[in-house]
């Protein structure tokens, strides 16, 4: 039985240092999830692994970024699994979890926590523009 997620949800990367929590984007579109380059540091999550070419709506061609190691936490379930690390300190979310954990454990719901998604966005959007 798969569990119910919310567009949003609290989650947590476990690494070498310390256990990190952090609000997380649920990403049905991306392949593989994506981790602040930051808050991966902050946790110790590493050695780099291999990298791999990100493709993105926003740009034409793809960009290419490192792959780690992590212990994700989503849902109450860890998983051990391959994450992107990047800068994401622009984005409303410092993760996005994608599919190589979601599929098979887990389905989405885009209405369960929306409010949350809502307050997170406007809240980003409103430090943008005074940044």
């Amino acid at each position: 039985m798969k569990d119910v997620l919310g567009i949003v949800e609290k989650v947590k990367i476990i690494g070498q240092h310390r256990e990190v929590e952090a609000l997380a984007l649920m990403d049905t579109g991306a392949k593989l999830s994506s981790v602040d380059i930051n808050l991966a540091a902050e946790a110790g999550i590493g050695p780099v692994k291999r990298t791999t070419k990100i493709k993105s709506a926003s740009k034409d061609s793809g960009t290419r970024r490192p792959v780690l190691e992590a212990t994700v936490e989503v849902g109450g379930r860890r998983f051990r699994t391959e994450v992107n690390i990047t800068d994401r300190s622009n984005m409303a979310f410092p993760i996005l979890i994608g599919r190589n954990i979601m599929q098979g454990h887990f389905l989405i719901d885009s209405e369960k926590n929306s409010e949350m998604f809502r307050h997170v966005v406007t809240k980003k959007k409103m430090q943008s523009e005074y940044d």
